[in-house]
C-alpha cells in the first residue's frame, strides 16, 4: 500500500482526484491517477490547467481493454434512468444504457481492489430504491463486498448542505465503515471574499423584495429562495446547484456567489485554476462532488486496505 493507481471516470473538474490525493498523503499512500475521462470540453480543460492531464472524452467508447490497469476507481457518475429495472435480468440488461453501465463494465473486466461512487442522494429513492438494489447486486456480483451511506458536506467541513451518497466497495472483505460526522464546519467569514466586482450584485429592485420578505439572523448570511418564493438564510449555503436561478443564492441577501466562493464551497484549494468563464464555471461548481466527504471517504477505505495488507504480510511471514 505504499503506492495505489486510480482511475478518475465522469471525473468533471477534479473534485474527486483533489479529495483522493489529500486523503492519500494524510496516510502516507502514494497516488498516481492513470486514466481520467469526462465528456463535457470545459470540464477537460479546466482538469488539464490543474493537473496537467487532458481527460480522455465520451467513456462509452472507450474499450475497458485500453483502461491501464489499476487499484482504486473513482466515479461521481450521473444517474440516468433504469427505465427497463424489473423486465430483464443481468446488469447487462439492468444497466445497459445508463452510465453505470459503463463503470460496471470496466470493473468486471479490470477487478481493481476498490471503488468509490458518488451520486446524487435521490438515487437511493430512485424508482421507489429498484435503481440502487440493481446497482449494488451488479456489483455483489461481480465479487465485491458492498456499502453505501448519504452523507452531508455539512458534516465534514464545508459550509454547505449538500447531500451524496457514496457506494464504497472491496473485493477482500475489510471491516469498512463510513466516517463520522464532525459537525464542525469552515465559517462563511473565511469563504467569501472582500471586495467584490460590482456585477455579482443584484438589482436594487431584487434586494430591496428579499429584505422586505426577510430578516437574518445571522451575518454573514448565505439566503436561498425556493420555487415557492419563500426565503430563508443560514450560516451556511444550501447546495449549489448547476441549473439554478442566477439569484436563488445572495450573500446576506445582496450578491450572487463568485466562483471562488462557490469552488471553496466545494473545497476546492485556492490553488485551483479557474480558466473557464463565470457561465461555465457556476455550472461546474454546481456539479462537483465535495472533496471532503471525498476525503473523508477515502481515508477511511485506504487504512482498512493497508491494515488487510498489513495483515496478511505478517501471517505470511509466519508461514516462511
Amino acid at each position: 500500500m505504499k503506492k495505489i493507481r486510480y482511475i478518475d471516470l465522469f471525473c468533471g473538474i477534479g473534485g474527486f482526484r483533489i479529495g483522493f490525493q489529500q486523503a492519500c498523503k494524510k496516510t502516507g499512500i502514494t497516488s498516481e491517477c492513470v486514466f481520467s475521462s469526462d465528456i463535457d470540453l470545459f470540464c477537460q480543460k479546466q482538469y488539464e490547467a490543474n493537473f496537467n492531464e487532458l481527460p480522455v472524452g465520451d467513456i462509452t467508447k472507450v474499450n475497458e481493454n485500453d483502461i491501464p490497469d489499476h487499484d482504486i476507481l473513482l466515479a461521481g457518475f450521473p444517474c440516468q434512468p433504469f427505465s427497463i429495472i424489473g423486465q430483464m435480468k443481468g446488469f447487462k440488461d439492468a444497466t445497459r444504457g445508463t452510465l453505470f453501465f459503463d463503470i460496471a463494465r470496466i470493473l468486471n473486466n479490470k477487478k481493481p481492489k476498490a471503488f468509490i461512487l458518488e451520486n446524487v442522494k435521490q438515487l437511493a429513492g430512485h424508482d421507489e430504491g429498484r435503481t440502487l438494489k440493481v446497482i449494488l447486486q451488479t456489483l455483489r456480483d461481480f465479487g465485491y463486498q458492498v456499502s453505501y451511506s448519504i452523507l452531508n458536506a455539512l458534516d465534514y467541513g464545508l459550509p454547505q448542505k449538500r447531500e451524496r451518497i457514496f457506494i464504497v466497495g472491496s473485493l477482500e472483505p475489510i471491516p469498512f465503515l463510513f466516517p463520522e460526522p464532525s459537525r464542525l464546519f469552515k465559517p462563511l467569514a473565511e469563504i467569501l471574499e472582500t471586495n467584490v466586482d460590482p456585477k455579482y450584485y443584484a438589482s436594487e429592485n431584487i434586494q430591496q423584495k428579499r429584505k422586505e420578505k426577510h430578516t437574518s439572523a445571522y451575518n454573514p448570511s448565505i439566503w436561498h429562495e425556493n420555487k415557492s418564493g419563500n426565503i430563508s438564510s443560514y450560516p451556511y449555503s444550501c447546495a449549489l446547484r448547476a441549473g439554478a436561478s442566477y439569484n436563488y443564492l445572495l450573500v446576506n441577501g445582496e450578491r450572487r456567489l463568485t466562483p471562488r466562493e462557490m469552488f471553496r464551497l466545494q473545497g476546492f484549494p485556492d490553488d485551483y485554476r479557474i480558466i473557464v468563464p463565470d457561465m461555465h464555471a457556476r455550472k461546474q461548481a454546481g456539479n462537483a462532488v465535495p472533496t471532503n466527504l471525498v476525503k473523508a471517504v477515502a481515508e477511511k477505505l485506504l487504512l482498512c486496505l493497508a491494515d488487510k495488507e498489513n495483515t496478511e504480510n505478517e501471517a505470511h511471514g509466519r508461514c516462511i
